[in-house]
């Protein structure tokens, strides 16, 4: 069964390789190689900032971010400063009238007589 396998596999590779020339394959991987560096050239190509026509300063840049964020921080404060400095007037228009009459006082119960123990304890103390 191995030996039987083998011989087909032997078989089905000559059948492959019958039409298959070493001159040929040579010139499809040259082809694929070509079509890879033309590949490459594009994605380069696209890759380019053309638009922008050079290169940038990236400290020059990151300064300049500085500069603005300070500028917008100096205003924020300035506005928040103006807002609490400007508060209106002091006087609350919703007060409570001051009452004009004595409060009543609340009738005053001898400790002894709610609690005997109290009264113990006070008579012991003294």
């Amino acid at each position: 069964a191995v030996l039987t396998t083998m011989n087909d596999a032997a078989k089905a590779l000559k059948k492959a390789n019958a039409d298959l020339d070493v001159d040929k394959v040579h010139d499809m991987m040259d082809d694929i190689a070509e079509q890879q560096d033309v590949a490459k050239e594009i994605s380069e190509a696209i890759s380019n900032p053309v638009a922008f026509g050079g290169e940038f300063d990236e400290d020059e840049l990151e300064a300049e971010l500085d500069a603005l964020g300070e500028e917008l921080e100096l205003e924020e404060q300035e506005e928040l400063d103006k807002q609490l400095l400007d508060v209106g007037p002091a006087v609350p228009t919703n007060l409570p009238e001051v009452p004009s009459a004595e409060p009543a006082k609340a009738k005053a119960k001898k400790a002894e007589e709610e609690d005997p123990d109290m009264a113990e304890l006070a008579a012991w103390a003294s």
